[in-house]
């Protein structure tokens, strides 16, 4: 495995050695200390190419601790949009959903995909028969909506996921936990509906969680990101040969 690729979240820290869109083990980290996490890797094998996806812009600092380590580096973040251009993708574009989109057009190259990713946030993308990004809605993911309930009103408590909800609350914790998993049920099978012959693809934490509630064939790819981001180490390595 000769890439390293890397996505920093909202909430961890995900990567993986690569080999085009191979993937070897995946390593996760929670905390503060994601730059320490990150060296660990390169220091046991040097990678001929990093990609580092991240949802706040890297530090001067960063990108000259993670340069040093490796052959090359290329950073995904706000301060870097060129990417998305070259991939046929708008800039609003976060490059979790970009890369879910890159590998999406890998995976079923010639079909239409309706790509849900349960995360954080609830992130729904569109890709047409000709791998075109036709658009994409963003809400709350599945954990956070649970928080926003407790969050903002003085008298809900804060509910744990549920192994198996009720269809209809019959009390305080069952309502919450019902409302919440038949809300995204509800809120995924209408966006089903809306292109009914693409193939449906569930990614993210949650993925296999709302993958069984669901009517439809749904493939679960749970590293689609990473699967999307090794393609776009890929393509750098080979640019530069």
């Amino acid at each position: 495995m000769s890439n390293l690729i890397v996505e920093i979240g909202n909430t961890a820290v995900k990567a993986a050695w690569s080999d085009r869109v191979t993937l070897g083990k995946t390593f996760r980290y929670q905390g503060e200390k994601y730059q320490e996490f990150i060296l660990s890797l390169l220091r046991k094998e040097k990678a001929r190419v990093m990609v580092v996806s991240s949802v706040f812009p890297l530090t001067e600092e960063d990108i000259s601790a993670f340069s040093a380590e490796c052959g090359a580096l290329y950073i995904l973040d706000r301060g870097h949009k060129e990417l998305l251009s070259s991939f046929g993708l708008p800039p609003h574009l976060s490059y979790d959903r970009a890369a879910s989109i890159i590998a999406a057009r890998y995976l079923f190259k010639g079909k239409g995909c309706t790509i849900v990713d349960f995360g954080t946030t609830l992130s729904v993308d569109f890709i047409s028969e000709d791998g075109s990004f036709s658009g994409g809605n963003l809400s709350l993911g599945f954990r956070t909506r649970f928080k926003a309930l407790s969050r903002y009103s003085r008298s809900l408590p804060l509910v744990e996921i549920p192994e198996n909800p009720e269809p209809v609350g019959h009390g305080e914790i069952s309502s919450i936990e019902s409302g919440v998993v038949s809300g995204i049920v509800f809120e995924i099978e209408g966006y089903l509906k809306m292109h009914p012959d693409n193939v449906v693809v569930f990614t993210g934490g949650d993925a296999n969680y709302f993958a069984k509630r669901m009517k439809s064939s749904i493939f679960v790819i749970c590293n689609l990101v990473l699967m999307g981001l090794a393609l776009i180490a890929d393509d750098y390595a080979r640019k530069i040969g």
